[in-house]
């Protein structure tokens, strides 16, 4: 057998790198999230969050305010509760909406069909906060397609 020369390494190496992208293969779902500020408010000084997951209990937000409601195929009946997905817009119907190369991880901390504050559009995967849909797209819009994927 023939040994390869050092630019023929380089040239199946770079082939194999080019193949790889050209077939990027993800565990990823894609589907719509929409946006909305979920029902908080302040009782004897404590911040009170009324969500599917944890009722009134504001300990499951996050710092960072990246969260979101599951949608129905999300939602797992409750088992959604606490995941965290890595999310990224993909596509929108204005151009330009996304913010290329943006990618977020949100906890799920509600149920979107029964949120008390509605979502921006019924029937999307993920309802996230306007924190998270900012980071990756421009809030202005109702909705944004997504790529996401349970961490």
């Amino acid at each position: 057998m023939q040994e390869m020369s050092k630019p023929q390494v380089f040239l199946q190496c770079l082939l194999l790198l080019l193949c790889a992208e050209l077939f990027h293969f993800t565990l990823a779902d894609v589907g719509v999230a929409a946006q909305y500020r979920p029902h908080i408010y302040v009782f004897a000084g404590f911040m009170n969050a009324a969500t599917a997951c944890s009722g009134n209990d504001p300990s499951p937000f996050p710092s960072s305010n990246l969260f979101a409601a599951a949608g129905e195929g999300t939602w797992d009946n409750g088992a959604a509760c606490g995941r965290q997905y890595r999310v990224r817009c993909i596509s929108a119907s204005t151009p330009g909406t996304c913010k290329a190369d943006q990618t977020i991880t949100v906890k799920i901390v509600d149920r979107a069909q029964t949120s008390v504050s509605r979502p921006s559009r019924d029937g999307a995967a993920l309802v996230l906060s306007t924190t998270a849909f900012g980071a990756i797209a421009n809030p202005s819009a109702a909705w944004v397609n997504v790529e996401f994927a349970q961490v």
